[in-house]
């Protein structure tokens, strides 16, 4: 993990004695020596902000994958390819059409042979229709039309779904290279991870070999941005901390932003993942650029290169570290006995024996799951917003980039509830408006689709903060992974919502604003947390939100 040691900062900001059990640690001598956001900081966050746009590159399955209109080849009257005129003056006497929209998947069963300039009406049985035999596709940008995917939507969304399942997998394998190895040696192998396997996967030959590229790239990959979002939090005082988290997911958006653009500069996806992969092996170069965390030297007592790095941040912020701190940070943390070693319940234990915590142990998961379900869901669903789907990408997730560091000015001023519960319910109302407003409104649309995704950005920032500040520290890892595991279940159906549409397209909105104002109702059953200790005990957690 980020940290070992148990070390703690009094609130007078002055270390206590040994007597206490309490030492200087490394928040202490950033918040009074170091400087808690100075020019090495600075130079650190900007390295890794690279890593973290790169990252976002992994979305390229909403391009590469992406629905394109199809419709039955005609074989009867001369069409051969996948790529003859998708509109012929003719079609409309083959193939039935709904709202000036051709059927995708059904067409008149023929009576003779024609053209490709002559084929009338009564060479077809009008009052009967038959399945496809074969497509012609509108565009020839994605996998669709390469592997003839027509009418098999259920299958293309599984790209999207198997790239939700890697990054699941690989949560254990980068939480283990990244603590057995250093978090460095975590970033540059799961970039380099990332740029192999999807260069790979540009070549594809078939669907399946495709798919198989994309849960590996993700199982293999997917740890780019974990590691370079630890980069970017460790280093930082606790003051900014928060603003360093919203700078780490605005990085992640301002990635998918350029994904958004690279997709409309190079519209094919084999291509474009060429151009998105290729840069990724600079990163390469961070094994001498980017200095090791120095609290991971710290936890694992790699005192020697510790003390490099702290020289070098003193250095570079032009502070100066007192050989008394120094000397504090670079000495093993002793070994408290066994007998002083508080026994505590097992995690499951004491959700048994207590019903607060089982209670937002059977809440906060709900709260992931439509988090990370709406926030993924309106990205993906943003390209069938109108023809103009790389720009509506690109605002859709711009759009977060205000919604995360809104989080961060309104947090410790109306509270976590409030935050919460108010970005959900504004992502519910528009998207339950979403699902009603006539197609011909195309900017309204667009606005209140815009508006539901800022307010769950709002929601994906404080989510985290609120979550930790609810279970107590003996508990706090294992729960909070818990609610994040199962809010994977939302990244996993979020690919999978487009096809709802062809039962009506109104489905994904009316389960994004259904899930919404069920976790903004949930969030009200919990204690707000503002101005409030960080439970380090089951008691002090059972009591917030207890009057005095």
């Amino acid at each position: 993990m980020s940290e070992t040691r148990k070390d703690s900062i009094p609130e007078d900001g002055q270390p206590n004695g040994r007597t206490g059990a309490k030492r200087i640690d490394l928040d202490y001598v950033l918040v009074h020596e170091l400087g808690q956001f100075g020019r090495f900081q600075l130079i650190n966050t900007l390295l890794v902000s690279v890593p973290l746009i790169m990252s976002a590159f992994m979305s390229e399955f909403i391009f590469g994958a992406a629905a394109i209109p199809h419709r039955c080849r005609i074989a009867e009257c001369g069409e051969n390819f996948k790529t003859v005129p998708f509109r012929p003056d003719w079609i409309a006497n083959a193939i039935p059409e709904t709202d000036n929209n051709l059927a995708s998947c059904q067409r008149f069963p023929s009576l003779a042979n024609g053209t490709l300039n002559e084929c009338p009406a009564n060479l077809f049985d009008r009052g009967s229709t038959t399945d496809c035999d074969g497509f012609v596709y509108a565009r020839t940008d994605s996998v669709v039309y390469d592997f003839d995917l027509g009418c098999q939507e259920w299958m293309r969304a599984l790209a999207g779904t198997l790239n939700s399942v890697g990054t699941l997998l690989v949560l254990p394998i980068t939480g283990y290279v990244s603590d057995r190895f250093g978090r460095r040696v975590a970033l540059i192998i799961s970039v380099f991870n990332m740029a192999v396997i999807g260069i790979i996967r540009s070549f594809s030959v078939n669907y399946p070999m495709y798919l198989a590229m994309q849960i590996l790239q993700t199982t293999l990959g997917a740890g780019t941005f974990s590691s370079a979002y630890i980069f970017a939090a460790e280093l930082v005082g606790p003051k900014y901390r928060v603003v360093a988290s919203a700078t780490s997911t605005s990085m992640f958006a301002l990635g998918q932003v350029i994904l958004g653009g690279t997709a409309w500069l190079i519209p094919s996806w084999r291509y474009l993942l060429l151009a998105l992969n290729i840069p990724c092996f600079l990163i390469i170069a961070y094994y001498w650029i980017l200095s090791e965390s120095v609290r991971w030297l710290l936890s694992k007592e790699k005192f020697d290169e510790a003390r490099v790095v702290l020289e070098k941040v003193a250095r570079v912020n032009k502070k100066e570290i007192s050989e008394k701190s120094m000397q504090a940070l670079l000495t093993p943390a002793p070994s408290a006995p066994e007998d002083s070693i508080q026994k505590q319940d097992s995690v499951l234990k004491a959700i048994v024996k207590s019903p607060i915590l089982l209670r937002r142990v059977l809440t906060t998961p709900i709260w992931w799951i439509t988090t990370i379900l709406v926030y993924y869901g309106l990205s993906i669903n943003s390209t069938g917003l109108s023809e103009e789907r790389h720009l509506n990408y690109i605002l859709t997730v711009g759009i977060e980039i205000p919604g995360f560091y809104s989080a961060v000015l309104i947090l410790d001023r109306i509270g976590r509830r409030l935050t919460l519960c108010g970005g959900y319910f504004l992502s519910a109302a528009c998207n339950i408006a979403f699902a009603f407003i006539p197609n011909e409104l195309t900017v309204v649309r667009l606005v209140i689709f815009l508006l539901g995704k800022f307010g769950i950005s709002v929601v994906m920032t404080s989510m985290y903060l609120y979550t930790s500040e609810l279970y107590p520290t003996q508990y706090r890892h294992s729960l909070l992974g818990f609610s994040s595991m199962i809010g994977r279940i939302g990244s996993i159906t979020a690919p999978l919502t487009p096809v709802l549409t062809e039962y009506w397209e109104g489905i994904p909105s009316m389960l994004f604003g259904t899930m919404g104002m069920i976790s903004a109702v949930l969030v009200l059953t919990q204690p707000e947390t503002l101005g409030t200790k960080m439970p380090d005990t089951l008691a002090e957690a059972e009591a917030l939100g207890r009057k005095k």
